[in-house]
């Protein structure tokens, strides 16, 4: 029965032990996915800030960018704290067992094993050119990483916008695919009736079913290109798509206005806003810092550390200290007896020899005296020191150093130059640009018209018998090209707003 019962027992607590593994298992995994950025669902109607907003809170790449901000922040602290001094705490223990060591061709016997403990607390400070300029540097980096992430944010909204306008642009595309199936229906019926009257040939009733047939297939592939835009437009914004992407629908319209912004304008506000052109006149900053870090290393160096610290030692068996001490006792009592044989042969006072003797009071204040282990410090001496160092010659390191920032520098200067050339020559082209997307908008819209009441002409003709049916299908071709390339013109035009706002660096409208 006792066996049983320990069995039992024992299964118990490895049940127990396996409860507590997997629930701490489950807590880890739970603190894990909490850790993870949450993705949202994507909302049915989604308009063009609602997907910006998306892609700043989930797009990878600039999430990058943002993360890239919290090393900056801290190295601004870090190059603050270097003013501090730092402060270094250690403890340790040990043990040696008894025996002999020999150094030197002398044997050292240690009849008993020792334990010990130690501590040490230091404080070190340094104060140098180099420390001194860190938080200057550290600064102008963090703000080079902050106008990166802007910039990064400007591009990615152009992007999204630009992704946007595609999708909305395929939607159209397959409203006019609709539109054509409906006349290529239509084209059918009235090849089928002329026929069917005596009026038309079988020629033109199966070219009919053929521009139908093309016309269906013309339907399927835009709805096709819809979903891959918005595929796109999706992973644009970091967010996994839908099962079924056509349940989102883009809510945002675009009207077409003249364009009433001048170029001089957008020219002075791009080279104030544009944040590459700010990100890159950061590093610049960063650049000069960098520089005068690197001469810094000219200056003196002034160091002052300071240290605290303490020991045990131990022996793991006293009855050798007490058996060392009784002997040497015993022989200093013995060597009294004798001392007093002579004093008392040559007439001298005896000595009190009693006070050799060894007693159990000794005895315990030699094992009390061998209780140290582990807190009962003995402390060494405190110690402090204070530096200045200046370093003379160092094989040009110096020099070298000095000369790769300031060429760092002048680097970035120019890459600062070439941007602000860059940023100009975008504005102006995204400028022009926009001045011809709008007027093409407004001949495409002509030729649209014109288009449709070409057909209106021909679908009349060839209904009572005074056209043909290529006259039909070339005027239902030209109309289908005129409404295409004016969604063409349309969105061209919007794309070029979004090309001015990311060379601008703001929104515009």
């Amino acid at each position: 029965m006792a066996k049983f019962f320990m069995t039992l027992k024992g299964t118990t607590m490895i049940q127990r032990a396996l409860a507590a593994f997997a629930v701490i298992a489950l807590t880890i995994a739970t603190v894990s996915a909490a850790q993870q950025r949450a993705l949202p669902s994507i909302p049915q109607s989604l308009s063009l800030d609602d997907a910006v907003e998306l892609a700043v809170r989930f797009n990878p790449g600039y999430r990058q960018f943002i993360n890239d901000r919290g090393p900056a922040r801290w190295a601004v602290r870090n190059a603050y704290g270097d003013f501090l001094p730092s402060v270094s705490a250690s403890g340790g223990l040990g043990y040696s067992g008894s025996g002999a060591q020999t150094f030197a061709a002398q044997q050292f016997v240690q009849p008993s094993g020792t334990i010990s403990s130690s501590y040490s607390l230091g404080l070190n400070w340094q104060l140098s050119g180099s420390t001194l300029m860190q938080p200057r540097l550290r600064k102008a980096q963090l703000n080079a990483a902050e106008a990166a992430e802007a910039g990064s944010r400007i591009g990615l909204r152009s992007l999204v916008a630009q992704q946007y306008l595609t999708v909305r642009q395929a939607n159209e595309q397959v409203a006019l695919a609709d539109v054509q199936l409906k006349r290529s229906e239509e084209g059918y019926r009235l090849a089928r009736a002329r026929f069917d009257v005596g009026q038309g040939t079988i020629l033109d009733v199966r070219q009919a079913e053929v521009a139908r047939g093309q016309a269906e297939v013309g339907v399927l592939q835009a709805k096709n290109a819809v979903t891959v835009e918005k595929l796109r437009l999706f992973q644009q914004l970091g967010v996994p798509a839908p099962d079924d992407p056509s349940v989102v629908t883009l809510s945002d319209s675009f009207p077409i206005v003249q364009p009433t912004w001048e170029l001089p304008t957008l020219l002075a506000s791009a080279q104030a806003e544009n944040p590459d052109l700010g990100a890159l006149r950061a590093q610049e900053s960063a650049s000069r810092a960098g520089e005068r870090a690197a001469k810094s290393s000219w200056f003196p160096t002034l160091s002052f550390s300071a240290g605290w610290a303490g020991y045990t030692q131990q022996y793991t068996n006293s009855d050798f200290l007490v058996t060392s001490a009784r002997t040497e006792a015993d022989a200093n009592y013995q060597a009294c007896l004798v001392q007093n044989q002579i004093n008392t042969a040559v007439g001298i006072t005896p000595l009190n020899c009693a006070l050799f003797q060894f007693t159990t009071t000794q005895e315990q204040q030699i094992r009390d005296r061998n209780t140290s282990f582990p807190f009962n410090f003995t402390k060494q001496p405190f110690s402090a020191r204070l530096t200045l160092s200046l370093p003379i010659f160092v094989q040009f390191s110096r020099p070298t150093q000095v000369s790769q920032a300031g060429a760092q520098t002048e680097d970035a200067r120019e890459r600062v130059r070439a941007r602000e050339l860059q940023v100009r020559t975008d504005v102006s082209q995204a400028y022009y640009g926009l001045q011809t997307a709008f007027q093409t908008v407004q001949i495409q819209q002509n030729n649209r018209a014109a288009g449709q009441e070409q057909l209106r002409l021909a679908t009349e003709r060839y209904r009572v018998g005074s056209g043909t049916f290529l006259e039909l299908t070339d005027a239902q071709l030209v109309a289908q090209r005129a409404e295409t390339e004016y969604v063409r013109a349309v969105y061209d035009y919007h794309r070029a707003i979004a090309a001015l706002e990311a060379a601008v660096g703001r929104t515009l409208r």
